[in-house]
């Protein structure tokens, strides 16, 4: 198979396991995502493709959910998904499976052989692609709160009520995300990046 056309498939994909996983849902009183694993998902497959290639599936994913399908978690779908306060998060996903796909870089097949460089690589770009995750959403929140309860009050609300609440949750998400990818990674280096090929010419 054509490694172009194989890739696109393996993008789509990934975007449909981030699909999926719109099923699980935690209601949370006063959120209207509660607690998800989309998030994670969208870090997962950025770091697991890495590269430019990484954040592929999430944008495929974010882009179809704004068309209209109810693919967002909850069951949500649309443009509309943009302009309520949990707005940011959308963006956010887009935003930190960029980066993490950035920081991580292609998978290389040498990755079986854990090094510490590797390992704390892999560890900064899921962590970093977790927190800008919340990053968008701190506009959102003072876009919509701040008349009401000023600057101040609103980022107070964003610390309180998105930020603090979950920072150990997604911390749990994180480290899950890491051990699969330290597995995952020299596969996907292996059958998408031809890598033994590259081993043997080298």
């Amino acid at each position: 198979m054509d490694k172009k056309i194989f890739r696109s498939a393996v993008v789509a994909f990934f975007a449909a396991i981030i699909c999926a996983t719109s099923f699980f849902r935690i209601p949370i009183p006063g959120l209207v995502s509660g607690i998800v694993i989309q998030n994670a998902v969208c870090i997962m497959t950025a770091v697991l493709l890495g590269g430019f290639l990484g954040a592929a599936p999430t944008t495929l994913f974010f882009v179809v959910g704004v068309l209209g399908l109810p693919i967002f978690s909850g069951g949500q779908g649309g443009f509309q998904v943009l302009m309520n306060i949990n707005g940011g998060f959308r963006i956010g996903w887009v935003l930190g499976a960029f980066v993490a796909s950035l920081i991580a870089g292609r998978p290389a097949l040498s990755e079986k052989h854990l090094s510490v460089k590797s390992v704390i690589r892999l560890c900064v770009a899921v962590f970093v692609g977790m927190l800008l995750l919340y990053f968008p959403e701190i506009f959102y929140v003072v876009g919509f709160k701040s008349g009401e309860l000023g600057v101040g009050g609103a980022l107070k609300l964003f610390f309180t009520a998105f930020f603090a609440p979950f920072l150990f949750v997604d911390f749990l998400k994180a480290v899950f995300v890491i051990l699969i990818s330290l597995k995952i990674r020299p596969v996907v280096a292996l059958y998408l990046y031809d890598e033994k090929k590259n081993d043997e010419r080298s």
